[in-house]
């Protein structure tokens, strides 16, 4: 086949197409921003008849078959949602192997929205993502949607990107922050703007049920939203009422509401923590095993790490974290103790109805720079005794010197539950990332690389290299051999790239097939690794050479190349049949 100017051709790659299949080698053609061919011979040797004398080719020589070519990993859990606008190199993802992501997670987002509603929304969520300023119209430029879809795509981003409805914003668009149940025209109401947004794009429905005011949301309200979104072909993907006490309860009311509405469901960051849950993982896995049984399409997401990450403030009981001024309800006497004995005693709902453990949560990131020496990269227990206090009158102080704003990092999580959890054949990849922190949790940097680094190679070769440790944290050292993922890398990489491209429903990414788009990583199967750790987080991962994002360079030699070639990824509904490309 003769090449085109301005072709690329992957010479001698060894090939994981991200089926799962067995890996081949063969020479393969990007043009036009699609996969143009792939050329090999049936007993898996190199055709040679696709030679490059067109020096307007780019030729990348992949050494014999050393260098793995398969699809673009895909985030299924991203909380990229400004950072895409704001840092526009992006380079915490695309270093990684990251072409695409799913944004709107967790219920609340910053649309669809309205002028009354965008500034609180800013303020509960500068945690997660920031709350830029430059330039003084960065918030202006969009309220629904398809005005916020339009923004990324003529802004023009390093990454692709699909959008859940976050449910919150359903729900605070139409009553507010109060914690009641909504009446039928209330429900009504909310379900009149989630079928307006799935009609502009949206892939389908995120929820917050830890987080206000999404978590006030009652089994009827969810149900008749739900049905909306199954209506319009999309999935919906809670993070449900609990991972720590009740956490079973949780996923179980998720499974029967999917059961009952035919809405497709996605479980956000399946995990297990807190000592409730410890080696629980298998009564999870029976569970959704035997809904799918049943006819139930379930999928989860999950990130490679024992700790979890979210905001300080949203540990608080929900009625005090839904208060819009909650500085006057920690200075009230009542109130104040209210939350103590909550937070000690009988445990909160906004920390999954575990009480808090002042030694597992630790201080990732704060807003005001004059605070890092004092708080970031310490446990609440630490703080306390550098200070000689009580920890809890700690822990309300940093909540009002940091506006509200500090992320934390939750030690909270067990490895067996891990391993077991992303084994599972629906199991999809999701970094859960927060990128703007101080100290934000390694994961947003290294979860690809870790999934096919420590995970699917280095237990199996029974090496392992501790990140959790600061002292530590280059250091290799022997483990019991664990094959995580019995079909190989092939299988590891089909978790990161076909089968959350199944869930999002869009039909010409996450496989390298002719035609497709040219989402593509170009890695060393022996060098992929994390590198970010938790005392250094913004490190990029090694052994990946060339990230290409709709058939563009996002990353070259293993150099960002801050190119932005990515793409809204949108549903398109025709009043029967939904789409998604």
């Amino acid at each position: 086949m003769p090449l085109h100017t301005d072709d690329i051709l992957f010479a001698n790659a060894t090939v994981i197409d991200g089926s799962g299949s067995s890996r081949y080698k063969a020479n393969v053609v990007v043009r036009d921003g699609r996969i143009r061919s792939i050329l090999r011979n049936e007993d898996g040797s190199i055709s040679d008849d696709n030679g490059a004398a067109d020096t307007s080719v780019r030729v990348i020589d992949c050494e014999d078959g050393r260098w793995v070519l398969s699809p673009g990993f895909i985030d299924m859990h991203a909380h990229s949602d400004l950072s895409l606008l704001h840092t526009p190199s992006h380079e915490a993802k695309i270093t990684q192997g990251c072409t695409t992501e799913v944004l709107g997670q967790d219920g609340i987002s910053y649309s669809p929205v309205n002028d009354q509603t965008m500034s609180r929304i800013r303020k509960q969520i500068a945690g997660w993502n920031g709350n830029p300023s430059d330039p003084p119209d960065f918030f202006e430029r969009w309220r629904s949607v398809k005005e916020y879809l339009d923004v990324l795509d003529r802004e023009k981003i390093a990454t692709n990107a699909a959008y859940l409805v976050p449910q919150g914003n359903l729900r605070i668009l139409v009553k507010g922050w109060d914690s009641s149940p909504c009446s039928q025209g209330e429900i009504k109401a909310m379900k009149d703007i989630l079928a307006k947004s799935l009609k502009e794009g949206a892939v389908g429905m995120s929820s917050g049920l830890t987080y206000v005011p999404g978590m006030f949301a009652d089994n009827e309200e969810l149900t008749q939203l739900c049905q909306v979104a199954k209506e319009h072909g999309g999935y919906y993907c809670p993070h449900h009422r609990s991972y720590g006490k009740g956490a079973m309860e949780a996923y179980r009311e998720m499974i029967v509401l999917a059961k009952r509405t035919g809405v497709r469901l996605h479980l956000a960051h399946a995990t297990l923590n807190y000592p409730e849950n410890a080696g629980r993982a298998d009564e999870l896995l029976t569970m959704i095993d035997e809904a799918l049984a049943d006819g139930v399409e379930i999928s989860l997401d999950t990130y490679p790490y024992l700790p979890g990450s979210t905001t300080l403030a949203s540990t608080l009981p929900s009625w005090a974290a839904a208060a819009e001024d909650k500085i006057a309800v920690l200075d009230d006497k009542t109130k104040f103790e209210m939350i103590k004995h909550q937070a000690l005693v009988e445990g909160t709902d906004g920390c999954h109805g575990c009480t808090l453990g002042w030694d597992i949560i630790e201080i990732g990131g704060v807003s005001d720079p004059s605070l890092v020496s004092k708080y970031v990269g310490k446990t609440i227990a630490q703080i306390a005794e550098e200070q000689r206090r009580d920890p809890f009158d700690v822990y309300v102080d940093i909540l009002k010197e940091d506006d509200f704003n500090s992320t934390i990092l939750s030690h909270s999580g067990h490895e067996a539950n891990v391993r077991k959890i992303m084994r599972h054949p629906r199991h999809t990849g999701g970094s859960d990332g927060i990128l703007t922190s101080t100290k934000p949790h390694p994961r947003g940097w290294g979860t690809f690389g870790r999934y096919l680094g420590h995970y699917a190679r280095d237990l199996k070769a029974g090496r392992a290299r501790n990140i959790y440790n600061p002292d530590r944290s280059d250091e290799v050292e022997e483990v019991e051999p664990e094959n995580i993922f019995e079909g190989g890398l092939e299988e590891a990489v089909a978790h990161l790239t076909s089968r959350p491209a199944s869930v999002i429903g869009v039909r010409d990414r996450g496989l390298i097939k002719e035609g497709f788009r040219a989402d593509l990583v170009l890695f060393d199967p022996d060098e992929i690794r994390d590198v970010a750790t938790f005392a250094n987080p913004k490190q990029p991962a090694k052994g990946i050479r060339a990230v290409l994002v709709n058939g563009v360079f996002a990353l070259d030699e293993g150099e960002p190349t801050r190119a932005r070639a990515g793409r809204t990824i949108r549903a398109k509904f025709n009043g029967s049949l939904a789409t998604v490309g």
